[in-house]
């Protein structure tokens, strides 16, 4: 969440509206900083705030984002239905938990974890959420291996590229890790196996490896980093489990890539998350996290309370949080099942391809990725334009679209790029996206650049 400040008493303004906008009260004016002292009709608080909101961008033309902006209305029914559940009251809500239980079973055999070991899980609020519980979990794994064999257990470190969301360098911070992060160099712009395996040691937790760079929708060589360890292993004695952090891609390649290994399949892959809020097709914020097996989540993490009525096991950082995204997940697995995720998956990732090329024949732009790994490609201007992504990402958004532009971190800051988020949609939407791009290309040759306004690094 972003931190926000308090204004001064100078910096308190007041909402204001006619008397007929707000139905003929007395609600001329209303502070924006501290409550009022009167209330006011819902109607028109309603009113007030929908006006403000009308402001923000349409959701639709948002190519920044990898989180669902649209559901079929039979799932905005369900959630709409499910708004007041709260999934921790499992007691209260106990088909709400069912469907918790059923989803946790379905990742699970989605991602091949044995029928012998089984696999363990839970909900959580998000990817980021699910990526400090299992941060957690590799950290308390190492600590009593070394602690069993009488080693110090006092300097823990994960190692993971630079290219990882802001969640993993959270946790590192929050719980006390050495963050390793290896730096991208030349035309590789994510993790790879041997950079992985130099920056491993006795005090590395684990890697993380990522199934789909947000920078640039490229998957990481989880199975290559698999192969680096196991060889690690062998000449050192040194075992370090990978956690594959599938935010986007655990739910695009067990559909349009069948055959890449990547998952439970990897003896070597401890823990596996995503974010049903993302290609999982659900409204924000549900991610899910499954281990394994029993034995890759310390039991030492996991607490048993019985005041909202039986005994609840829990994992997690937060407590209180809704239902109604668990509720439309399973609505989405019952809805799809495997085919239909992967016409949708399949149909997002053929669209991210065309848009690609398109933007690459107009031979004003070079592809850093073609989204042909997440439905997500990555692309930067020719070395002799007249204006950067900067710029165009600014003209574009006069048109509503929201296409971010960035520089890369550390080695390549060289480089910025603009990146394009395939989600469902319309051919046509993206032929309409295409026809504005082409316009401002053509307005920003004749106008040259200096428009941009955001020259700064990568916000996730």
């Amino acid at each position: 969440m972003a931190l926000h400040e308090k204004s001064s008493a100078a910096e308190t303004e007041l909402l204001a509206g006619d008397a007929l906008f707000l139905l003929d009260t007395d609600c001329d004016q209303v502070p924006r900083l501290r409550l009022p002292d009167a209330p006011m009709p819902a109607e028109a608080a309603y009113r007030l705030i929908h006006e403000e909101l009308s402001l923000d961008g349409n959701a639709r033309l948002n190519l920044a984002t990898f989180v669902t902006t649209w559901m079929e209305p039979e799932a905005d029914r369900l959630m709409a239905e499910c708004a007041d559940k709260n999934m921790i009251d499992k007691d209260e809500y106990p088909q709400t938990a069912e469907l918790e239980r059923r989803c946790v079973n379905i990742l699970a055999d989605l991602w091949h974890a044995s029928d012998e070991s089984g696999g363990t899980g839970c909900s959580t609020t998000g990817s980021s959420e699910a990526c400090m519980l299992a941060g957690m979990a590799l950290k308390r794994r190492w600590r009593a291996r070394r602690r069993s064999e009488g080693k110090d257990a006092t300097n823990p470190n994960i190692v993971m590229g630079v290219n990882v969301q802001v969640c993993w360098e959270k946790f590192a911070n929050y719980f006390e890790v050495e963050p390793r992060l290896v730096p991208i160099e030349g035309d590789r712009y994510h993790l790879g196996a041997a950079q992985a395996i130099d920056a491993c040691d006795e005090n590395t937790i684990g890697v993380v490896a990522i199934l789909g760079s947000t920078f640039d929708g490229s998957y990481e060589p989880v199975a290559d980093i698999a192969r680096g360890l196991d060889d690690l292993q062998a000449r050192t004695g040194i075992d370090i489990p990978v956690h594959v952090d599938g935010a986007s891609g655990a739910m695009i390649a067990p559909f349009v890539d069948p055959d890449l290994v990547w998952d439970f399949r990897l003896p070597r892959v401890a823990s596996i998350n995503t974010s049903g809020h993302k290609y999982g097709r659900v409204y924000p914020g549900v991610g899910w996290i499954i281990w394994r097996d029993a034995a890759a989540l310390p039991e030492e993490l996991v607490f048993h309370v019985n005041y909202l009525g039986g005994d609840m096991p829990t994992f997690a950082l937060n407590f209180s949080r809704p239902g109604a995204q668990v509720a439309v997940q399973y609505y989405n697995f019952l809805r799809l099942g495997r085919d239909g995720y992967r016409a949708v998956q399949q149909g997002c990732r053929d669209v991210a391809m065309y848009t690609a090329a398109q933007i690459e024949s107009t031979g004003r732009f070079d592809l850093l990725t073609d989204g042909s790994e997440l439905p997500v490609f990555a692309f930067t201007t020719k070395p002799d334009s007249k204006f950067d992504v900067f710029d165009l990402s600014a003209h574009l958004r006069g048109r509503g679209w929201q296409v971010p532009a960035y520089t890369f971190p550390a080695n390549r800051t060289d480089l910025a790029a603009c990146r394009v988020v395939v989600r469902q949609g319309s051919k046509d939407a993206t032929d309409l996206f295409l026809d504005d791009l082409r316009r401002a290309v053509a307005a920003l040759d004749r106008t040259g650049g200096g428009i941009g306004e955001h020259r700064s690094s990568f916000h996730h």
